[in-house]
């Protein structure tokens, strides 16, 4: 991930085989209305490795039980699978125990998980902060909190640039500030937020934070122990894993502390009609039959994005923002819409007198895909002046400069034929 001003050149490892990698990826090798596929699409989902694939495949062919709750040998294998995903998306965020890593669906949910749970500890008038750049996953539950017992959403301001005003957000703090969530990186802009000097400042006034790591994880490592936040939510899709998966870091004392977000099997210890006891954390959040499949596919996406190069890729990245941007604005009328000086590798824009979907309709017949439209991120695109949406362009890894120059040459012929 990005952490300093792009370079000027788009310069990338020497060592680095964009081939080999994408080799790996079955659905890259296609063709889309008689064109090479040009995936630019990764801030909505990442495409899947054939070892992520073959890991659904493998558990339906070989290992497909329930978990916890059988004696037979499948119910082992699948316990002990399900078990070590849990221990590799552990070790991939750094949290110091296995038992601070639930399973959920993604993001979302993760945050639902929290305005319910948390949100039982709060009273009318209590405040929560988020950023102006939030998508909607971390807008909506809050709205549904406030509805329902009368919290307070209060909203950390974003400069024209789509950067969070840092200056602003300690004295925004009150007596009755109660949680500060923020995403580590915009999905709709690309910006990567200063979660750690975020969290710094929470701490400082004993204030817990939830990150929502969704647009995190898949740029770089993320250290949740040095971020120092209370709560880390992502989306397997987001990360090279299936979807419907995803998981929620919480520090072992929430997790004890806050009550169950729903209830069903395999989260209790003893039930009657009169009284129920909830299992110990991770268990107590993980009612009825999960996704099991997903969670050990999303163990395997992570184990092998952790062997990975991450310096050769956060730099071919970078390298990869560096040339879009460069050849994007070089088009008469269009205007980028986000420019951070810490960024991800999204590109989003408008150009004058052209609908974005109109864009994403011709990019589409070249066999380019990206996304046209808010991207669930309604307030900041209205706050920067944007009605109609934007064309945002998100790179990964896999894709390469030739896919850059064929994104700047469809733009300009649609502009063409558009204008």
């Amino acid at each position: 991930m990005s952490t300093t001003a792009l370079p000027s050149d788009p310069v990338t490892r020497h060592d680095f085989d964009v081939a080999a990698l994408r080799a790996q990826f079955p659905a890259l090798h296609q063709t889309i209305n008689g064109k090479p596929l040009v995936y630019l699409d990764n801030a909505a989902t990442t495409q899947k490795p054939e070892i992520v694939i073959e890991a659904v495949n493998r558990f339906y062919r070989h290992d497909n039980a329930n978990i916890h709750r059988g004696v037979h040998t499948l119910s082992g294998r699948a316990t002990d699978l399900y078990e070590a995903s849990r221990a590799q998306i552990q070790s991939s965020l750094n949290a110091a125990h296995s038992d601070e890593i639930v399973f959920v669906r993604g993001v979302t949910e993760a945050i639902n998980l929290i305005a319910s749970s948390f949100g039982q500890r709060l009273v009318a008038g209590d405040e929560i902060l988020i950023s102006a750049l939030e998508h909607h996953a971390n807008i909506v539950p809050w709205h549904l909190l406030g509805t329902r017992i009368g919290t307070v959403l209060k909203v950390i301001p974003v400069t024209p640039a789509g950067e969070i005003d840092l200056d602003v957000l300690p004295r925004m703090i009150t007596a009755r500030t109660r949680l500060i969530a923020v995403n580590h990186v915009s999905n709709a802009l690309g910006t990567i937020n200063p979660i750690k000097k975020i969290c710094r400042i929470a701490r400082e006034h004993g204030i817990p934070t939830l990150i929502d790591g969704a647009q995190g994880l898949p740029h770089g490592p993320v250290d949740v122990q040095a971020i120092g936040c209370d709560f880390y939510a992502i989306s397997g899709h987001k990360a090279f894993g299936p979807s419907g998966v995803g998981a929620l870091y919480a520090r072992r004392p929430w997790l004890d502390e806050l009550p169950p977000y729903h209830g069903g099997g395999d989260m209790i210890e003893t039930v009657t009609f009169d009284a129920v006891t909830f299992a110990p954390p991770p268990a107590k959040f993980e009612a009825g039959t999960p996704n099991i499949e997903g969670a050990i596919a999303l163990g395997t996406a992570l184990s092998w994005l952790a062997d990975l190069d991450h310096v050769a890729l956060a730099e071919h990245e970078s390298a990869l923002l560096a040339a879009a941007t460069q050849q994007l604005g070089e088009i008469p009328g269009l205007r980028f819409v986000g420019q951070a000086r810490d960024k991800a590798p999204v590109v989003s824009f408008v150009v004058d007198g052209v609908h974005p979907h109109d864009i994403g309709t011709l990019l589409d017949a070249q066999g380019i895909a990206v996304r046209t439209g808010h991207h669930c991120a309604m307030p900041i695109l209205k706050q920067l002046g944007v009605s109609t949406g934007t064309v945002r362009a998100s790179f990964s890894f896999y894709n390469t400069f030739d896919e850059v120059e064929a994104l700047a040459r469809a733009v300009r012929r649609a502009q063409t034929m558009l204008t």
